[in-house]
């Protein structure tokens, strides 16, 4: 499902999408219809919206992506903007649920960049243009939590920033499971990441890795 309030990229990225072979099951123009039609039609495997939508154009589309991955946690979320509403967008990228990304619109420069961003989210991934990742962290100034990380516990993190699973970091580094889970572990404590904070501890640490 896509939700854009200008009709023309409305109608544009669904015939674009359309062509290229996704099924665009509705586009509306206001995140009210989109929670609407949500609750009423089978769930869609991606929602791509708009941060800024009527009534008041501030950050409805964001508020809206929240309550889907509140309301609807296995449908992957792909947001599609010109701006950053950095307090929501941080509860929206650290929240548990299925799969999802934050591209700007002017730097999505090939059809093949967006495509690709809807596959991963819909896979499950964690898809983030690193500007935005600086706009989030840009108001908040801080001594560097990457230092303390060791070589190893850099590599780790490296490949948990590609979407690798625990299983996947363990094959490449060629450690056993459990060495990977401890890595994993020290990463999170050194960077200050609670696991009673409510956020997945896994995604704030990729935030660092590419903020840094």
């Amino acid at each position: 499902m896509i939700a854009e309030d200008s009709a023309l990229l409305r109608e544009g990225l669904r015939a674009l999408l359309v062509d290229e072979g996704v099924t665009v099951d509705a586009a509306v123009g206001d995140a009210d219809e989109l929670l609407a039609l949500l609750g009423r039609r089978p769930a869609p495997d991606v929602v791509l919206l708009d941060v800024r939508m009527p009534p008041t154009h501030t950050d409805e589309g964001i508020r809206a992506a929240i309550e889907v991955r509140r309301r609807f946690p296995g449908v992957g979320v792909l947001v599609l903007s010109q701006y950053v509403e950095a307090e929501p967008t941080r509860d929206l990228v650290t929240s548990h649920g299925a799969g999802v990304g934050y591209l700007l619109k002017d730097r999505v420069m090939r059809v093949s960049e967006l495509l690709d961003a809807l596959r991963r989210v819909e896979a499950g991934d964690f898809v983030v243009d690193p500007e935005v990742v600086r706009q989030l962290f840009a108001d908040t100034p801080r001594a560097d939590p990457l230092s303390r990380l060791t070589e190893r516990e850099h590599d780790v993190l490296r490949l948990m920033a590609e979407g690798r699973t625990n299983a996947g970091i363990a094959a490449a580094l060629h450690l056993s499971l459990s060495a990977v889970e401890k890595h994993g572990n020290a990463i999170f404590t050194k960077l200050g990441l609670d696991a009673a904070g409510g956020y997945s501890r896994r995604v704030l640490a990729v935030l660092h890795y590419l903020q840094g």
